[in-house]
């Protein structure tokens, strides 16, 4: 009998450094890489392209079920407009429940018969994945994470200013946080980075040392 893949579930609040982790982890390890918040931002997307409401709970359940793979690949999903509607998307327990399955199914069978898959997102190691066999929550102080929130704006060549980016992260953790439907929060089992004082490499080498912990499978 074949042996299950190894799941590495990352989750985090916005901006905490959680995406950038999970692709380094991925591609050091040769496992599958889902950023499951594209998932909600590409339903995000469909809703506001058809004009609709992303708090109309029923426009973002049909487009949640009509999400196809070439939707994750689909351009503006980082806009931050939808950005914003896809935390409002993502507390709808419908959508959520609409989306599961998927992320299961990646992460149960990893595309290319990789030996396993990194999944981010902020219910990774409580909902999704809750039998991973490594879960990771990446946390940083909330100003930390709004300047580098910042920075990749005017990166992208977009326009901000600290106080706003500030203010929407506030209003996004509150929603992520607060919902009723798989609200963000570490796992019993998770092992917790708070990445405020530290670098991508040191949160990588930490995250890479606790992954030798758990499981026999590193490159």
């Amino acid at each position: 009998m074949a042996e299950a893949p190894v799941v590495v579930a990352i989750d985090g609040p916005a901006a905490s450094g959680k995406g950038t982790l999970a692709r380094r982890l991925a591609a050091h390890l040769g496992f599958a890489h889902l950023d499951t918040g594209l998932l909600y931002r590409a339903t995000a997307r469909r809703v506001i392209d058809a004009g609709g409401d992303a708090a109309d709970g029923a426009a973002a359940l049909r487009a949640a079920r009509s999400l196809t793979a070439a939707d994750l690949q689909g351009e503006g999903l980082r806009e931050e407009t939808v950005t914003a509607a896809a935390s409002v998307v993502a507390a709808n327990a419908a959508v959520r429940a609409a989306l599961f399955d998927y992320q299961r199914g990646f992460a149960a069978a990893p595309p290319d018969g990789a030996p396993g898959a990194v999944l981010e997102g902020r219910d990774i190691g409580t909902v999704v994945c809750p039998d991973a066999r490594v879960k990771i929550f990446l946390d940083a102080h909330e100003d930390v994470r709004a300047r580098r929130r910042l920075r990749e704006l005017l990166q992208r060549g977009a326009k901000g200013i600290h106080a706003e980016v500030l203010r929407d992260l506030r209003a996004r953790d509150a929603r992520d946080r607060g919902r009723a439907a798989a609200p963000l929060a570490p796992a019993e089992d998770a092992f917790v980075i708070d990445s405020s004082t530290m670098d991508a490499d040191e949160v990588f080498r930490q995250a890479l040392a606790l992954i030798d912990t758990r499981t026999t499978i590193r490159k």
